[in-house]
């Protein structure tokens, strides 16, 4: 696996992660707005928003725009990856096909 593939691997994990955090942070505050929740979502949604922000500026691959769509708290990593899948440099995930 090359260096480039690994990080757009680490982006789309840490995209998912931001998203979800997100989420459960925002479902916590509108409804029970337990504490213990908001201590542990917030430092992982920043950590996973700081990772995708860095990966994306990172990539030699990424236009001006997907630097600045990867900006974007919340939805950026997702944003980020489908510009890069527009511009050719990401492949959607499809299972490996034995050719026959």
């Amino acid at each position: 696996m090359t260096v480039h593939l690994r990080i757009l691997r680490h982006l789309r994990i840490a995209a998912h992660a931001e998203l979800i955090s997100l989420i459960v942070l925002l479902a916590n505050l509108f409804t029970v707005h337990v504490q213990p929740v908001s201590s542990l979502m917030g430092p992982t949604h920043g950590c996973a928003y700081l990772f995708v922000v860095c990966a994306t500026w990172r990539l030699k691959q990424a236009t001006p725009t997907t630097k600045l769509l990867a900006l974007v708290p919340g939805a950026g990593g997702l944003l980020a990856l489908r510009q890069l899948a527009r511009v050719g440099t990401v492949r959607p995930h499809l299972e490996e096909v034995i050719p026959s």
